[in-house]
């Protein structure tokens, strides 16, 4: 069971690596893709409706984690205490931005939001790659596991090359999902920004993946790094050739393997202690009882489904490319706005209302008189 549940944090880290790797990508490029309002308001419409949902995979694992590995998360959460506190801030900067720029009236206030979206993207995609290549490398603990590295000790060269490469790699990632989501300038400036950083991301990635075999592994991890590398070589060659959908597959493919690939380097260990390889923390003296994870098992058989189920519901309502005139709109895109005055006439017909001023205008009628 142990073994199970380290599989499926890493799934779970992987899920979140796709979405919000992307997520982060168009919030790094909103300055480079968006030179008006209008076409900042495309990128940003583009993540609108999955944006928030795509986190829950980053909760779901660290729940699993606390439940599964209560060991591996007391050491993680305290040791990387300074590092998770920097993300954290970075999410929630980048939530404040999103979704209060449609409210600011000034242009120095959606400025202020677009600040806060950039910097609240590159804080996580940078710490991540740095955490993940500290539970690789290893680091200082006690017999009591518990880390001795100071926030600094943490920012090794080998750990900075981690935190560019997921940097990198998100930025691209998201790229290639502007370039298919979009049309107009925002889509043709993100397609020349997929030229750009692919060769970036490439070379990054196929340094980490090197350094990474020579730090830790097995023949698994070595395979899996391997086809991280051509997963990546093809979303490049892809972008080049502008093939959009292929292009994005393939980043997202890179996305999903670089946290299993990792885990696969860990295997068995989930902390391993420079210092005393005896005081490393395994998927054995840190996990949770059996009962525990049997319970835990069968909750996730039941529930998991449902999660997924919604949110491929939610990609497929909102499949819509975005453009200017959708950004002006309230909607995400044909689909979802049909879905929204579904939603909108129930509810007045329950009411006893006439359909609203937008609405009638829409369909073709006149507005009630609750249009005020």
């Amino acid at each position: 069971m142990q073994g199970f549940w380290f599989g499926i944090i890493a799934i779970l880290w992987a899920g979140f690596f796709v979405g919000e790797g992307f997520d982060f990508g168009v919030g790094m490029l909103l300055p480079l893709v968006g030179r008006t309002d209008t076409e900042r308001r495309v990128a940003l419409r583009s993540i609108g409706p999955v944006w928030d949902g795509n986190e829950v995979w980053l909760l779901t694992a660290g729940g699993a984690t606390f439940a599964a590995f209560p060991e591996w998360y007391s050491s993680v959460f305290s040791g990387f205490y300074l590092a998770f506190a920097l993300l954290l801030t970075g999410l929630i900067l980048r939530g404040i931005g999103i979704e209060y720029r449609g409210h600011a009236d000034t242009d120095s206030g959606r400025r202020w939001c677009d600040a806060a979206v950039v910097i609240g993207s590159l804080l996580p995609a940078l710490l991540l790659g740095v955490a993940f290549a500290n539970f690789v490398r290893g680091v200082q603990m006690n017999a009591d596991h518990q880390m001795t590295d100071g926030f600094f000790a943490l920012l090794t060269p080998y750990a900075l090359l981690g935190g560019l490469t997921t940097l990198s790699l998100f930025a691209f990632h998201g790229a290639t999902f502007l370039a298919l989501r979009t049309r107009g300038e925002v889509a043709e400036r993100a397609y020349l920004l997929t030229r750009l950083l692919g060769p970036a991301a490439g070379v990054l990635g196929a340094g980490f993946v090197l350094w990474t075999s020579q730090v830790r592994g097995g023949a698994l991890s070595f395979v899996l790094g391997a086809v991280v590398v051509l997963a990546l070589l093809t979303a490049i060659f892809a972008a080049r050739a502008g093939r959009e959908l292929i292009a994005f597959t393939a980043t997202a493919v890179t996305a999903a393997l670089v946290p299993i690939w990792l885990f696969s380097a860990l295997w068995p260990n989930v902390l391993p202690a420079r210092n005393n390889a005896g005081w490393s923390l395994t998927v054995h003296n840190a996990s949770s009882s059996h009962y525990t994870l049997v319970v835990m098992t069968v909750v996730a058989l039941i529930f998991t489904p449902v999660v997924l189920a919604y949110q491929a519901w939610a990609y497929w309502v909102f499949r819509a490319r975005v453009t200017g005139e959708l950004a002006a709109g309230h909607g995400y895109g044909p689909r979802a706005d049909a879905v929204l005055d579904k939603a909108a006439r129930s509810a007045r017909a329950t009411l006893g209302l006439r359909p609203s001023a937008a609405t009638a205008d829409r369909e073709g009628a006149g507005p009630g008189p609750d249009a005020r």
